[in-house]
């Protein structure tokens, strides 16, 4: 019924769907511009992957890893297709990947307000560290 493919740049118009449907932020002057998500996707070709029921894509998972942590990001599912176990799928593909380039700590940045995502990741086995604080400098409140 569905499948998980990687994500190229002609699929980029349907990312952005995707993550609009979810209510994902979404910065397209800066880090979700179709220039900077090719360049990522070139980096990592993949770690960019969708679910795609048919031929629509209906979730997407971003993974990026820093060579001691895999980081999954920008995870989102369509409205219709939320709870049907296909980020929880997103979820395992994105760690089987990150495993099979030696990764073996997973990390996900979750905001306080997403209270679904945050209990999706806590039922896939992460924990909530209370104690540590994120930090960022930014360039602009575009990336």
């Amino acid at each position: 019924m569905f499948r998980i493919s990687e994500l190229k740049p002609e699929h980029y118009s349907q990312i952005v769907e995707v993550w609009k449907d979810a209510g994902l932020p979404f910065k397209p002057h800066g880090r979700d511009s179709f220039e900077e998500i090719r360049r990522q996707m070139e980096r990592n070709p993949d770690l960019f992957i969708g679910v795609f029921i048919g031929e629509e894509l209906v979730g997407v998972c971003i993974g990026t890893e820093d060579g001691r942590k895999g980081w999954i990001n920008r995870i989102a599912v369509k409205k219709k297709w939320q709870r049907h176990g296909l980020a929880s799928r997103l979820i395992a593909e994105m760690e089987r990947r990150l495993k099979a380039k030696g990764l073996k700590i997973f990390c996900v940045l979750v905001e306080d307000w997403n209270q679904p995502s945050l209990a999706l990741f806590q039922k896939e086995g992460y924990v909530l560290h209370k104690d540590i604080y994120y930090l960022s400098k930014r360039e602009s409140q575009d990336v």
